[in-house]
């Protein structure tokens, strides 16, 4: 029996003035019970936000420059930000002067540590001059990097596994996933994998097409991260109109509370200029549909992202009812690293 139907009983008729005490006790108990799960959020770190984007959209950047990257440190591009590590946000991304992938990490996603390299490209390996553009999934006690190496023109991807999530070895010296078919083109990049341990495999979302910048979004699935299958409805995403008119690159999945799967993903209007905008999928794979307040983050004039918004790593903060989103900018030959927060989960 619960305890309110033990009160009821336990109260005799001749005791009913004391039922609206009993009824005040049962709101009081629902209000703590809603403090419980609904309460004031986190203030955001205090600085300058600016609108991300020109419609209104409810997303708001972080408007004092870039939250990492300077003159000193170099271009930093392409991040992966997971919460599974000694910070609350840790940040995986592109170091390009060091030709390396390095971690940072943040408490309040605006103020960094001090880059750690992670791993280093291998000039020996014919296809690894460079790396870059990462994804870290922890899984299995262990962190789980897959990565783009890129040497004479193409872009592949390989994968490494460490314990500590700072030092990583390389699973095997091959690269575990190469240009194929004609809609790859010269190159397969941005990888984004996902466990799904339902099926027992990992589910991988990719870029693909010229090397400058990808054409079109391409999926597969693995049993052990090296050998993967292709979706045969490959490819799952392309272009659409206006501020994506001309390609999509770059793009993080993640799962939705009611079973679909929104991608953030980069639109360009043409080769120079790049937004960020989102779809939702029923299952990650087909009906993708746009959301209507496309694109979510876009150029600021004068800003350090006046020419381009790029890949996007994104965190849904269920406390909070926030999400926050982490983005390379480049204003002409510069690129660093922003940040835009939506106030609010649902997202049209």
């Amino acid at each position: 029996m619960s305890w309110i139907a033990w009160l009821i009983k336990a109260l005799s008729f001749d005791k009913l003035r004391f039922v609206p005490y009993f009824f005040l006790l049962i709101v009081c108990f629902s209000c703590e019970k809603s403090q419980e799960l609904y309460h004031d959020p986190e203030p955001l770190p205090n600085g300058n936000w600016i609108p991300a984007s020109l419609n209104n959209n409810g997303w708001i950047k972080w408007g004092e420059g870039p939250v990492l990257g300077n003159q000193e440190l170099g271009t930093c591009f392409d991040v992966n930000v997971i919460s599974k590590g000694s910070a609350k946000y840790n940040m995986y991304f592109s170091w390009r002067p060091k030709k390396a992938l390095a971690l940072v990490r943040s408490n309040d996603g605006v103020h960094w540590s001090d880059p750690e390299i992670i791993l280093e490209c291998d000039e020996t390996s014919g296809w690894e001059d460079n790396i870059n553009r990462s994804c870290t999934l922890y899984w299995n006690g262990e962190y789980h990097l897959w990565y783009v190496g890129q040497a004479q023109g193409y872009s592949k991807i390989g994968y490494a596994i460490s314990k500590d999530g700072v030092h990583f070895t390389r699973v095997t010296k091959e690269p575990v996933f190469t240009p194929t078919y004609d809609y790859e083109g010269y190159s397969v990049m941005n990888p984004y994998v996902l466990r799904d341990e339902k099926r027992g495999l990992f589910r991988m979302w990719y870029a693909c097409g010229e090397t400058y910048e990808p054409n079109r979004i391409g999926y597969a699935e693995s049993y052990d991260g090296i050998h993967w299958e292709r979706s045969p409805l490959n490819p799952i995403f392309e272009h659409g109109k206006g501020w994506e008119a001309d390609r999509i690159g770059g793009c993080e999945v993640h799962q939705l509370p009611d079973g679909k799967f929104i991608m953030f993903y980069i639109g360009y209007s043409d080769i120079n200029t790049a937004a960020i905008g989102a779809a939702v999928s029923p299952d990650g794979i087909r009906h993708w549909e746009r959301l209507k307040s496309n694109p979510l983050v876009s150029p600021t004039d004068g800003y350090f992202d006046a020419s381009s918004c790029y890949k996007p790593s994104v965190y849904r903060d269920e406390i909070n009812r926030r999400w926050y989103l982490w983005y390379n900018g480049r204003n002409n030959s510069t690129e660093y690293i922003g940040f835009a927060v939506h106030e609010g989960l649902e997202l049209e």
